[in-house]
C-alpha cells in the first residue's frame, strides 16, 4: 500500500466516523460523492484493501493493442496527413483504413508520436473569488517577503510565512537569507506545531520548481515542455506526503499577500517602538506580540472543526527529508567525494554489489551527513590526508649560473654570401649522387 492510499483511508474512516461529511471527503480525494459512498461499502466489506484498487499492476482489458497503436501512428506519420487535428485524424483512421479509436485516444496517440502538441484551454470566465477551504490543514499559503522591517536599524531580515487557507493562522519566521535551508526550518517548525498537512500553494520560486533553460532568442510557445527534476523542497514534500500546487499569479495566493500587507505596516511599526535591532529580537515581538495578536483579531472559525492535519506515519524520516540530497557514486576503495572532501566507508558495512553503487546523501540540517544505500545506512568517516612535508628552498645550495665568454672570434670572418654552394660542398667531401628514382 502506498503512502497515497493510506492518506485516503485516514480520510474515509474520518468519514466512516462522521468527523467529516461524505461531501467534504470526496473533495478531499477528488472523487464523487458516489464514489466515496461505494469506498465506504468497499471498507466495510474488504477493510483497508478498499482502497487498491483491483487493476492495479494488470492491464486495462479495453485497451487498445500496442500493434494498433504502431500501424496507426505509421499511417498518420505520411506527408498526407500532416497537420492533421485529431478529430480528423480519427475519422480518416476509421473510414480509410478501419482503425476505429476515439478522439482522445488518437490524440494521445498522436502527443506520443510528435506529431501533434497539446494546448491550453482559454480561459474565458471572469475570475471569482475562491471560497476558503473547509477545515485547518487543507491548504496551506507559503511565500516570503523582501522589506525592510526593522527600517534600516539594523541587518537585513526575510519574513518567512504560512498561512492557513481556512483558518487564516499565521506561522511567521525572520531569517537572514531567502534559502533552501531556512525554509526546511520553517517546515520543520511548522509540523512540530500543528502536523503534516494536506497542501502548500507557493509561487513558481526556483525553491519549489525547477524552470526549464532556454536560449534567449528561443521562442518558449513551439516547444514541448520538459519534466525538470524537482528542488530540494519539493523532492521533501514528496516524501512526506504532502501536495504542492503552484500558483500562476500573486493574485490567487492572495491571503498571504495580504498578510504582507498588514505586516508591512502594523509588524514595521510595532517593532519601531519596542525598539528592534536584532534578527532575536525580531523573532522574539514577531511570537509574543504580532501573532499573538493576529490569533486574536484576524483568524476565524474554520467550516468543519475537524483538523486536516496527519501526523508522521513510520515510512517517514523528517531529518532525512528536509535535508541537502544528492547522489553519489562509491569508488574502487569505498569512499566517496562530497563538498571536496574524502568519506570512507566502513568496513562492517561493506556489502557485495557496494562497489560502483549509487548512494544518497544527506546533508542535514544540523550539519550531519548520513549516507544512505537502498534502505541502510552507512557508517562513514572522514579520511584526513596526509600533507606533503614541504622542500626546504633555503637550505638547497644555488646552482652557478653559467655565463657566456665575452670576445670569442670563433666566426669573426664568416660571410655566408661568400661561402661554396651545397653541390660545391658536397662534390668536396666525396659524396657520390645516387642513381635517380623514377
Amino acid at each position: 500500500m502506498k503512502q497515497a492510499d493510506r492518506d485516503r483511508l485516514v480520510t474515509l474512516k474520518k468519514a466512516k466516523k462522521k468527523l467529516i461529511t461524505q461531501r467534504e471527503a470526496a473533495e478531499e480525494l477528488g472523487l464523487s460523492v458516489r464514489q466515496v459512498k461505494r469506498l465506504l461499502l468497499a471498507l466495510k466489506k474488504r477493510g483497508d484493501k478498499a482502497v487498491v484498487h483491483g487493476l492495479r499492476g494488470k492491464p486495462s482489458n479495453r485497451k487498445i493493442d500496442e500493434k494498433v497503436e504502431q500501424e496507426a501512428v505509421k499511417i498518420l506519420s505520411a506527408p498526407v496527413y500532416a497537420g492533421f487535428r485529431p478529430a480528423a485524424a480519427a475519422e480518416y483512421l476509421q473510414n480509410k483504413h478501419g482503425i476505429e479509436a476515439s478522439k482522445e485516444t488518437v490524440r494521445q496517440w498522436m502527443m506520443r508520436a510528435k506529431l501533434w502538441r497539446g494546448r491550453r484551454a482559454q480561459v474565458r470566465d471572469v475570475h471569482l473569488w475562491r471560497p476558503r477551504r473547509s477545515r485547518f490543514g487543507e491548504l496551506v499559503q507559503w511565500d516570503t517577503s523582501e522589506h525592510d522591517w526593522l527600517e534600516g536599524r539594523g541587518e537585513k531580515l526575510y519574513l518567512i510565512a504560512m498561512i492557513d487557507d481556512a483558518t487564516s493562522r499565521l506561522f511567521a519566521r525572520f531569517v537572514r537569507h531567502d534559502s533552501t535551508e531556512e525554509n526546511m526550518k520553517l517546515l520543520w517548525s511548522y509540523r512540530e506545531e500543528f502536523g503534516r498537512p494536506v497542501s502548500f500553494y507557493t509561487d513558481k520560486a526556483s525553491l519549489f520548481q525547477t524552470a526549464e533553460k532556454r536560449k534567449r532568442d528561443e521562442p518558449g510557445v513551439e516547444k514541448d515542455p520538459v519534466e525538470m527534476p524537482p528542488t530540494q523542497i519539493g523532492r521533501a514534500l514528496r516524501e512526506l506526503g504532502i501536495s504542492w500546487i503552484a500558483a500562476h499569479s500573486p493574485q490567487a495566493k492572495g491571503r498571504v499577500e495580504r498578510s504582507f500587507l498588514t505586516a508591512q505596516d502594523r509588524l514595521v511599526k510595532g517593532m519601531r517602538v519596542a525598539g528592534v535591532t536584532t534578527l532575536e529580537q525580531a523573532n522574539a515581538y514577531l511570537t509574543n506580540e504580532y501573532l499573538v495578536w493576529w490569533e486574536r483579531e484576524l483568524t476565524v472559525e474554520a467550516a468543519n472543526p475537524d483538523d486536516a492535519h496527519r501526523r508522521l506515519e513510520k515510512s517517514h524520516d523528517l531529518a532525512a527529508s528536509l535535508s541537502h540530497v544528492e547522489t553519489r557514486q562509491v569508488r574502487p576503495d569505498y569512499t566517496l567525494r562530497w563538498d571536496g572532501r574524502l568519506y570512507q566507508i566502513e568496513r562492517a558495512a561493506v556489502t557485495p554489489g557496494l562497489r560502483g553503487a549509487n548512494v544518497r546523501v544527506e546533508r542535514r540540517l544540523d550539519g550531519t551527513l548520513a549516507v544512505r544505500h537502498g534502505d541502510r545506512y552507512l557508517p562513514i568517516q572522514e579520511c584526513v590526508v596526509a600533507e606533503r612535508p614541504h622542500k626546504d628552498l633555503a637550505s638547497k645550495p644555488a646552482r652557478p649560473r653559467r655565463t657566456p665568454q665575452r670576445g670569442s672570434d670563433w666566426n669573426k670572418n664568416f660571410d655566408l654570401k661568400q661561402g661554396p654552394k651545397v653541390w660545391q660542398a658536397a662534390q668536396e667531401s666525396g659524396c657520390r649522387r645516387g642513381p635517380a628514382i623514377e
